[in-house]
């Protein structure tokens, strides 16, 4: 479920730190077939159906959302016989509050309830999953738009074991933003930073220490506006691996995405290729 949006001058929950340069570098980048249609009933409600295809499997969802007033209530079914339901409330007790209630079908461990709050100066995000002996979880972000620090921890009241501890730390300036992150219980060290250069393009790069084993992954990155439909992206990491893609949106949010990935050690093996098609009435 994607984050609501922080105060402008609020340091925004745990979840963003990083995700500019996370976007940069991943989003939209698809070694598979995708397909999303997403029509308006009478009522308001909004459906998605949505196929993938990759290799040789097929799966696919249908998902229907209906907002009134302050309440949205989601409606996910998919090919693996889940349905989920998901019940947000906006400004739940105060300004800047949101509740968020899960609950799939058939009934597992999965079902939870969540709180998320902004503040010019914190984003916090407690959760509890609806069992006997749950999984409690909380990550808060705390500074400012320009400086924040956060950590995200989980604890298993099972087995009464931390089963999740990071901590980042960010800086953003009004054209670019730098992230560290200590993530996997202090095994892996993340660093990301992205820049804007002009209003048309970015840059980015994220360097992956991981401690136990000593490898090293960097990841180059940039993008660039065609014109105001159009975008590419292109990326490279230390294995060798090049991915680019082309984005256009030829009408408005109805979007066609190819993307390609090539391994440069092996170019005799074949390449991937991509294909997303999203359309909205």
């Amino acid at each position: 479920m994607a984050a609501a949006a922080a105060p402008p001058t609020g340091p925004g929950l745990y979840s963003e730190i990083g995700k500019k340069a996370r976007d940069l570098l991943y989003k939209d980048y698809h070694t598979n077939q995708k397909f999303t249609l997403t029509t308006y009933a009478a009522n308001g409600a909004a459906i998605t159906v949505a196929s993938t295809r990759k290799d040789e499997a097929m799966s696919s969802e249908i998902q229907s959302q209906l907002k009134n007033n302050n309440v949205t209530v989601d409606v996910k079914a998919t090919s693996d016989s889940t349905l989920m339901t998901t019940f947000t409330v906006h400004d739940l007790c105060m300004p800047g509050t949101k509740g968020i209630l899960s609950i799939p079908f058939p009934y597992q461990k999965s079902a939870k309830a969540e709180v998320q709050y902004l503040h010019p100066h914190a984003g916090l995000n407690a959760c509890v999953g609806l069992s006997a002996n749950p999984l409690v979880s909380f990550s808060g972000a705390f500074g400012t738009r320009a400086f924040a620090v956060g950590a995200d921890v989980t604890f298993d009241t099972a087995t009464g074991d931390f089963t999740k501890y990071n901590a980042a730390l960010s800086h953003t300036t009004e054209d670019l933003t730098a992230s560290l992150l200590l993530n996997n219980k202090g095994d892996s060290l993340v660093t990301s930073y992205y820049h804007s250069v002009s209003k048309v393009s970015a840059v980015g790069a994220e360097l992956a220490h991981s401690f136990s084993s000593n490898e090293n992954t960097l990841t180059f990155g940039t993008q660039h506006a065609l014109d105001e439909l159009t975008t590419v992206k292109a990326r490279f990491n230390n294995f060798g691996l090049a991915s680019a893609l082309i984005q256009h949106e030829f009408r408005p949010k109805s979007l066609i995405t190819i993307s390609t990935e090539v391994d440069t050690k092996a170019i005799d093996k074949s390449s991937k290729v991509g294909l997303s098609l999203v359309l909205k009435p």
